[in-house]
């Protein structure tokens, strides 16, 4: 199987199983538990069908987008996710390439392997810094700062991570940073020798945003620890409140699930929210963004930047998502897979398969623009 020969996210995600060892194909593909809202992210828009609109005119097509402040050629981003130089070499800087050809935005972790300023320095396109929330206050000011410094236009805290989900699959494998493999995964990794080479023959894998400011002791802390010493379960609104302050610029929070939630991100100063379960990857048997997102948007669309993650596989996924008044949608998986698979020409060929979903479904839909979706697009059933 060839990059060539992939269609769409599933495609993908064969030419990654193929290529991938074991234990960090499963890192990408897990979730939390049973997995049971790792499935359900996707199955949510099953139930949700469109109804489209005839003889409207629709020559031209624009999908582009403008949200927390950032215009975008595309309604969907690249989201930000930890580790990627272990599933390519180039990791981010694929990533943030591909992006930047296409006009949307891409997230770099604060577990990214690629430094947040390199990424700026080469490429215009918006980026966002995904960050947790330390024990250490002085740290978050001083990442904060060298975001900051950075040029980064959207900072955005991940508030459903205060501790590790549990990733079974990662237990029985034992993928950890540095590895602390069973030996079934180690069988695994001696089955995929190509990626062992490529490993040891390209530059050290880091961690540069963490790295900047924590002393690992000469060692990369396995990522089970650093989610169960480094985070702060104690976070609270007040925190996030006085860290939108500090930033004082486009601030976002990811894993809102609750109205609740989102109308306290509303008062304290946020410009946007992600509703998120963070690919069913923390709390399972949560609920889908999807199925939260029209009471969301009804109850506080109008004062802040609503947008979803977790679970887009196909462009109709994401014409629902706008219907229903999200204002961009995230991915994850949906560029991960194609990273693992062949890098930058991977994730190209997954931000081109995107658009052209897009654009004939935008068609076919009787909508010539992004604002032109609506609600009554849709029919639940």
């Amino acid at each position: 199987m060839r990059l060539s020969d992939c269609h769409n996210f599933h495609d993908f995600r064969r030419l990654a199983k193929k290529r991938l060892p074991g234990p960090i194909f499963n890192y990408i593909d897990g979730a939390a538990d049973d997995e049971v809202t790792y499935r359900r992210n996707s199955e949510s828009f099953e139930a949700c069908d469109l109804v489209p609109s005839v003889l409207t005119g629709v020559e031209d097509i624009d999908l582009s987008v403008t949200v927390m402040g950032q215009k975008l050629a595309l309604p969907i981003y690249c989201s930000p996710t930890a580790l990627q130089r272990l599933f390519h070499h180039d990791g981010e800087r694929a990533v943030a390439a591909a992006a930047s050809k296409f006009g949307t935005m891409f997230g770099v972790s604060s577990l990214g392997t690629t430094s947040m300023a390199e990424l700026r320095k080469q490429y215009g396109t918006p980026q966002c810094y995904q960050f947790y929330f330390h024990k250490d206050r002085g740290l978050n000011k001083a990442m904060m700062q060298t975001a900051k410094e950075s040029g980064i236009d959207v900072m955005m805290l991940t508030v459903d991570s205060i501790t590790g989900g549990n990733r079974e699959r990662d237990l029985r494998t034992g993928f950890s940073i540095p590895f602390k493999l069973t030996l079934g995964g180690m069988a695994q990794f001696a089955m995929k020798p190509a990626w062992g080479i490529n490993y040891v023959t390209h530059e050290k894998f880091s961690l540069p945003q963490l790295d900047a400011h924590i002393d690992m002791g000469g060692d990369t802390l396995s990522i089970g620890r650093y989610f169960t010493e480094m985070l702060d379960p104690s976070m609270t609104w007040d925190d996030v409140a006085a860290m939108v302050r500090d930033w004082d610029g486009q601030f976002c929070l990811k894993g809102i699930m609750s109205v609740e939630d989102a109308k306290r991100a509303v008062e304290i100063g946020c410009t946007g929210i992600i509703l998120s379960n963070h690919g069913g990857r923390q709390l399972d048997g949560s609920r889908a963004p999807f199925d939260q997102l029209k009471e969301i948007v009804d109850a506080v669309g109008d004062r802040i930047d609503v947008i979803m993650d977790s679970g887009i596989q196909r462009g109709t996924h994401v014409l629902k998502a706008l219907s229903l008044g999200a204002k961009a949608v995230g991915g994850g998986r949906f560029y991960l897979y194609p990273l693992a698979a062949a890098g930058q020409p991977g994730v190209e060929r997954a931000l081109t398969l995107m658009k052209a979903e897009l654009e004939r479904g935008m068609r076919l839909m009787g909508a010539r623009s992004v604002s032109e979706l609506h609600p009554g697009n849709l029919r639940f059933r």
